[in-house]
């Protein structure tokens, strides 16, 4: 947030929800769940890189990717935790309330 812009995210994946496939999704909720504006900007840039993606599937943990500044500590602790619950929660929200298909992307806005 900032006196000019909100940004928030909401999943609409289009495969099975799994721990395994949804590393980026979870790490960029957890990322705004414990980090500040400026970390997460620059956490969320590194993240939806093509290739941190591939790194992810090949089984790099996801720590690698933090930045300095970032509260480690409660990152991961938050990111062991968080699970799929939440990202199946968007995906209901995303399909049944806004009507998009599975995996359909969409953007929102909501002015002030």
């Amino acid at each position: 947030t900032s006196s000019h812009t909100r940004v928030g995210i909401l999943n609409n994946p289009s495969s099975k929800i799994k721990e395994d496939n949804t590393a980026i999704a979870r790490g960029i909720l957890t990322a705004f769940l414990t980090q500040n504006n400026s970390n997460l900007k620059s956490f969320i840039s590194k993240l939806s890189k093509e290739e941190t993606a591939k790194s992810l599937a090949a089984g790099t943990k996801i720590a690698k990717f933090l930045i300095p500044g970032m509260d480690d500590d409660a990152f991961e602790k938050k990111y062991n935790t968080l699970g799929v619950d939440l990202i199946k929660t968007h995906q209901m929200f995303c399909q049944e309330v806004l009507k998009l298909l599975p995996g359909q992307t969409a953007v929102m806005s909501n002015g002030r």
